[in-house]
């Protein structure tokens, strides 16, 4: 340094004593296992930030009242160059929380020691249905404002009974938020507490999921359990007793019994073989793929015939009725997985037709494609619901329909195949005023199932 000095002195032609060197220096804290134990600084170490040297033209040298002053003025320069280094570090800080909590997800709340808002995400406000300059300085529990509760303590419960403690675990509150506009919403909410010295509370964070998916997959594993677990009890059940029937010496004396035993067996098996069918496509369909064993040229009236005549030998109540376009075209398509969209639309036509009545299937075609109408006069469905019945496991809930069986997954799997062919597929209807379920296939699908090697992708 007093080489520096000199070599200033020299090229500016002052003496020495008229140079004097004055250090900025700053006190920096350190922390001690900070924030794991909530321990503060308990030691403090130097910090230069530069050096500010002084020349005096004038012969006289630096008294001691000079140099003390200056020594001021240089402390205070380091503190101005300090605040401004950590003004300027509080500003990008500040930018990055920002980023932060522009593209996270997850609703994300900063709160105040009073619990009122200081900040929020625009994930959060999505979520809520509240906007910024309605929650910023409101209350926590106006914005979070619980319709159904599922954990233990809410946020204000459990500061009122100590939280966080010594160990300032998060808090997590599980259930249903009731949104400015009156919905609900199923959520999660992780708090994490922000604390000072003397383990004083400054904030706490709130970071806010909507779980609704969860809830849903949740509620849906259930009602496939109940579905399933009824579906097949039923045939079991049957088949069950009529072999123990079977057992019994004075029913094997009956020729006609015995028939008539068997056949239900027979009946009841291939309707357990249909539910395991549906299941098993069910799962490959949510795998992504749904197979499909050929494809040909087919004859869709030939195909309904059979189905109606099939159905036609079941009941006394319906009559099933054809009515096709004269020179019906054939199209390109997979004859097993379409025969099973128009037995599950027949069936259901006369499941929902419990009164019995007629049940029309009629075919249509243009030159681009064809379209087949399945019409029945049964109970209906609620306009509210004739989109969620292509839904996994859904059925409609209507008092005329409660004794109808089955597991919700035929439409589900018939819409699959449809789209699968190139085709889609609606239905129309009135409640109380039957059904009719439209389908339109393209004449040259099976080029599309072709090309694909035997496996369907739904899209």
């Amino acid at each position: 340094m007093s080489a520096k000095l000199a070599e200033i002195a020299a090229e500016t032609g002052l003496l020495l004593r008229q140079v004097v060197s004055l250090p900025m220096v700053v006190e920096r804290e350190t922390w001690l296992d900070y924030p794991q134990r909530g321990e503060w600084p308990e030691s403090q170490a130097r910090e230069l930030l530069g050096i500010i040297f002084i020349f005096r033209s004038q012969s006289l040298s630096f008294s001691p009242d000079d140099r003390q002053i200056l020594a001021n003025f240089a402390d205070y320069a380091a503190i101005a160059v300090n605040n401004a280094r950590l003004y300027e570090a509080a500003v990008n800080e500040r930018r990055r929380i920002d980023a932060l909590l522009g593209v996270s997800a997850d609703g994300i709340m900063v709160l105040g020691p009073d619990l009122k808002v200081e900040r929020l995400n625009r994930a959060l406000l999505t979520l809520t249905g509240w906007s910024r300059a309605e929650a910023v300085a409101y209350p926590h529990d106006t914005i979070i404002s619980w319709a159904r509760q599922h954990s233990e303590q809410t946020l204000s419960q459990a500061l009122a009974g100590g939280w966080p403690g010594e160990d300032f675990r998060p808090l997590y509150v599980e259930g249903d938020l009731r949104r400015r506009n009156g919905s609900v919403v199923s959520v999660e909410i992780m708090y994490a507490p922000l604390l000072g010295r003397a383990n004083r509370l400054l904030n706490i964070i709130g970071i806010v999921r909507d779980i609704s998916r969860f809830r849903e997959a949740d509620a849906l594993k259930a009602t496939f359990i109940s579905v399933v677990s009824h579906e097949l009890k039923t045939p079991v059940a049957i088949i069950r007793g009529y072999a123990e029937t079977l057992l019994r010496p004075q029913a094997r004396r009956d020729p006609a019994l015995v028939e008539e035993l068997l056949t239900g067996i027979v009946e009841e098996s291939e309707r357990l073989a249909d539910l395991v069918d549906d299941l098993l496509d069910a799962s490959l369909l949510e795998a992504g793929g749904l197979s499909f064993q050929e494809v040909e040229a087919l004859n869709l009236e030939e195909l309904l015939g059979e189905i109606v005549e099939r159905y036609a030998a079941q009941t006394e109540q319906h009559q099933l009725r054809l009515d096709f376009s004269s020179e019906f075209p054939t199209i390109d398509g997979d004859p097993q997985r379409l025969a099973q969209v128009f037995d599950n639309l027949i069936s259901n036509a006369i499941k929902y037709s419990p009164q019995g009545g007629e049940v029309w299937i009629r075919g249509r075609a243009t030159p681009a494609e064809v379209t087949l109408a399945v019409k029945d006069s049964g109970v209906g469905i609620p306009l509210d619901e004739q989109e969620r019945i292509f839904e996994r496991f859904y059925r409609v809930e209507v008092p005329e329909a409660r004794g109808v069986s089955g597991t919700g997954l035929g439409l589900y799997l018939v819409r699959a195949i449809v789209r699968a062919h190139g085709g889609r597929i609606w239905v129309e209807s009135e409640l109380g005023e039957g059904a009719t379920f439209y389908v339109t296939l393209p004449r040259q699908t099976g080029l599309v199932l072709q090309a694909t090697a035997g496996m369907i992708t739904l899209k």
